[in-house]
């Protein structure tokens, strides 16, 4: 199996960082030297691992081509929770047992699509969507629990948000921003 670091990176990737090294600039986080310096090191990185080196120091700058892929949140008998702002993934797996999972998407970056696969048992699982966000989960298998979906499970929207995956005596709860 390859190393993700050790993928090729696409042009698109390359202007990517190069737009959050131009966002450091604004934020006073490196100089108009240091971006000259790390916009060249991104425009002729060849992986992952290459293009990540620009970034690695600066809090809150990811590349988010990268952070998107796949994320896990595993809880047991505790609380997990996200919110403000923070990089979705494209894939979201939540295994909840006996916790509380809360994530609220209205202040973070969200890709067009996001899939979300459930694993939850007798936990509480909380989420937050945009405006304008549509969701189906009709792929949710619940056994002895409760999916409350006040989004009603429209498919026209934009993130949108796929729901898949058990909930076993536990509670799902979809809601979306009114703002």
């Amino acid at each position: 199996m390859t190393d993700p670091r050790e993928l090729r990176v696409s042009d698109a990737e390359r202007e990517h960082v190069v737009t959050l090294l131009n966002k450091a600039v604004g934020r006073g986080m490196i100089t108009l030297d240091e971006f000259t310096v790390r916009t060249d090191t991104a425009l002729g990185a060849k992986t992952r691992a290459d293009l990540n080196v620009v970034l690695l120091d600066l809090p809150g700058m990811v590349n988010n081509e990268l952070a998107r892929e796949r994320t896990e949140l595993k809880n047991t008998m505790s609380t997990t929770t996200r919110k403000g702002h923070w990089v979705v993934p494209n894939e979201l797996v939540i295994r909840n047992t006996l916790g509380t999972t809360n994530l609220d998407f209205t202040a973070a970056e969200v890709p067009p699509v996001v899939n979300v696969d459930l694993d939850v048992s007798l936990g509480t699982v909380k989420l937050l969507l945009p405006a304008g966000s549509s969701v189906n989960a009709d792929a949710v298998e619940i056994t002895a629990g409760e999916l409350k979906d006040k989004v009603q499970n429209t498919t026209m929207g934009n993130p949108h948000f796929q729901l898949k995956g058990s909930v076993r005596g536990g509670t799902v709860v979809i809601k979306r921003s009114k703002r």
